[in-house]
């Protein structure tokens, strides 16, 4: 025996026979009416894209990323909230990347509430002007960056 399952729902409208009736709206994303770009993976996510909570308010910028490149782990974002207020959001809060916007699956109140980054996962940054010498090469022979700890 098969089950039924629900038909999506189509235009029906006075050209194909039918009643002309309203479709449900698709439900609302995050953010409405914001060209945030196309999805983007966690390595390219830039510093200063805002980033909005599930009601659609913007709860702050991208700081940075915090992830383990190596072993390409993404374990979340620290975002700027505020003048000077630092909150870190975990990788499972995060919805979605993008060009120009990052999605939270939190709201805006429990984005208030996060904590504060604790200095459990350091900073690295790949300064192109750092580049240079033998180091740099015996980097690039053994698969590794010229990371350089942000203090």
């Amino acid at each position: 025996m098969r089950r039924r399952t629900a038909a999506p729902l189509i235009a029906a409208g006075p050209r194909w026979g039918g009643d002309a009736r309203k479709i449900p709206a698709r439900p609302p994303g995050n953010v409405e009416r914001v060209d945030e770009g196309l999805p983007i993976a966690y390595e390219v996510l830039e510093k200063g894209v805002p980033v909005y909570a599930s009601d659609g308010k913007q709860v702050g910028t991208v700081h940075h990323v915090v992830a383990a490149p190596e072993e390409d782990i993404f374990h979340g974002v620290v975002l700027r909230a505020g003048d000077s207020e630092l909150r870190f959001v975990e990788a499972a809060d995060v919805a979605s990347l993008h060009e120009r916007g990052v999605d939270l699956r939190i709201d805006s109140a429990a984005a208030a509430k996060l904590p504060n980054p604790h200095g459990g996962a350091p900073v690295f940054t790949e300064d192109p002007g750092e580049m240079k010498g033998w180091h740099h090469w015996l980097h690039k022979l053994e698969g590794r960056g010229d990371w350089q700890r942000q203090s």
